[in-house]
């Protein structure tokens, strides 16, 4: 645990918020300090939801660590139950209470509740939000489905002849990037194939509903981050296989439909194609063609950071400069991803680290959570959101997916209105002169947040060094730079980096007009 102005996950007790709140006739009672129920305004607040998560603080204060706090959590979780009368309790602690070890996971016990009690171990001070979600849906699916489980050694019964195919979709939680979108794309997929939904949870499963989820044949893994964990266990316990691919993209969407159907035993065309998929055309469009090769630089959790890297390069014909994530658990996964596309992987939580990156990487367009997309105001950068922690515009009241085909056409939409397409380009060149048009204007989808055009040094100064001990980056001259804002702001970037370079790699200490020319005509060979 680090002291920080922003974090990208919150402690692992707000991940079993997330699968609570999604969940029916669960109630957790979160043993913490006054001032914890923060968290509540994380569900009401940004996402909009209409009720409070189903959670009972025991809101100690300081002058009651003198006293038997542990007392305080039976009572606390002794009013719950007589109040809500849930059908299955969660029992944790948050950081804060952690440290006064008062055990709520026995306290509960002791209570001798009617109904099943799930105590959460989640050590706050060495895991993170995501971790927290993946091991209270974990502890969940033991604890509920567990009494189902057939003995050792049991062969799985082949489904009879005639019956459908049924799968369980796990991941969607509360506060998921998307989820109740993808969920509704993702089981419409299903439908088409001709496979039936047994279960899906956490988001809106019941108690009821988890201890059945063995009788599905084979289990849709949409977000690993929540349901890996529980997906294996399922595994050992009912021989259900799950799926790996996530079908972010219409490639990997082609891929999800092909592996469901191997584990359904189905025939995958009736989902193979979708005549409302629109995004691989639009790519290979005329003024599509002209975003080919732009630089983008993608941060996020694990799942969506690999497949928008994925997506950029093979299906939109972006080059990605970066990639990097937050998800330690998953690191494995994007390292590899960054290695197959040739760039070195960023794994970090601090938000400083991902700005620093970004501020030399200078690409054409930043994909990240909500912070990146506070990062691209600052550098005057095009930025869409792909991934959580998200602020409340990206809750939205349309229908909008980031899986299935679906979701390849909200993923081309989001991702190419931010950048200069080139009709606009040519728009602007064509009336640059224009009395209306200014060569210092903000572009129009950046608003106010573009980062100013230079001003003008009455002397240039004087070249320095690298920090990194790197080539002297020389200086430029007053003309120099009045001539550089005369570059569409989309390409300026590109040209500094091109004409710095040009200068450092033949000693030259100033830039002029006539090295911005020269470089120019080199790099246009």
């Amino acid at each position: 645990m680090q002291l920080t102005l922003w974090t990208y996950e919150g402690p692992p007790h707000v991940g079993a918020m997330r699968v609570a709140a999604a969940m029916q006739g669960i109630h957790y009672v979160l043993h913490a300090p006054q001032g914890d129920t923060y968290a509540d305004l994380l569900f009401t607040m940004i996402e909009r939801r209409d009720r409070r998560p189903p959670v009972t603080y025991t809101t100690f204060q300081a002058r009651d660590l003198g006293g038997d706090t542990a007392e305080l959590f039976k009572t606390a979780a002794r009013e719950a139950y007589e109040r809500f009368r849930p059908q299955a309790m969660l029992v944790g602690a948050s950081c804060t209470a952690e440290l006064i070890q008062d055990d709520p996971g026995g306290l509960a016990r002791a209570l001798q509740l009617p109904i099943p009690v799930v105590p959460l171990e989640l050590p706050a001070y060495q895991r993170k939000e995501n971790w927290g979600a993946s091991e209270t849906f974990y502890q969940l699916v033991r604890a509920l489905a567990g009494p189902a489980v057939p003995p050792s050694g049991t062969q799985r019964p082949a489904r009879a002849a005639g019956v459908r195919p049924r799968c369980n979709i796990l991941g969607p939680t509360a506060l998921g990037f998307r989820h109740r979108d993808d969920l509704a794309e993702i089981a419409a997929l299903l439908g088409r194939l001709g496979i039936d939904v047994n279960v899906v949870a956490p988001m809106g499963a019941a108690p009821a509903d988890i201890a059945r989820l063995g009788e599905a044949d084979f289990n849709v893994v949409l977000y690993p981050e929540v349901a890996s964990a529980a997906a294996q266990w399922l595994h050992r316990s009912f021989g259900q296989p799950a799926t790996r691919i996530v079908p972010i993209g219409v490639g990997a969407t082609r891929r999800f439909v092909q592996e469901v159907a191997a584990l359904a035993q189905v025939d995958p065309a009736p989902a193979l194609d979708d005549p409302g998929s629109r995004a691989t055309w639009y790519a290979r469009s005329v003024d599509s063609t002209y975003l080919t090769g732009k630089r983008v630089f993608v941060f996020g959790d694990a799942t969506h950071a690999v497949a928008a890297a994925r997506v950029a390069k093979d299906e939109l014909g972006f080059t990605v400069v970066g990639l990097g994530t937050y998800s330690r658990e998953l690191a494995r996964d994007v390292r590899a991803a960054a290695q197959a596309i040739g760039v070195e992987p960023l794994i970090t939580d601090d938000y400083l680290e991902v700005e620093a990156a970004v501020a030399a990487l200078q690409p054409d367009l930043v994909l990240g959570t909500q912070m990146e997309r506070h990062i691209a105001k600052r550098l005057g950068i095009p930025c869409a959101v792909i991934s959580a922690p998200v602020h409340v515009q990206d809750f939205p009241a349309r229908y909008s997916p980031q899986m299935g085909f679906e979701g390849a056409n909200v993923l081309f939409d989001t991702w190419v209105h931010p950048l200069m397409m080139g009709l606009e380009e040519h728009l602007i060149g064509m009336f640059r002169e224009d009395f209306e048009f200014r060569e210092d204007a903000a572009p129009s989808h950046l608003g106010s947040h573009a980062a100013p055009t230079a001003a003008p040094s009455p002397a240039p100064a004087p070249p320095a060094a690298a920090e990194s001990g790197g080539p002297i980056v020389a200086a430029w001259e007053a003309a120099a730079e009045k001539e550089l804002g005369k570059i569409p702001f989309f390409v300026r970037g590109k040209a500094r980096r091109n004409t710095e370079r040009f200068a450092a790699e033949r000693g030259v200490p100033l830039i002029t007009v006539e090295t911005l020319y020269d470089a120019k005509a080199h790099f246009g060979r």
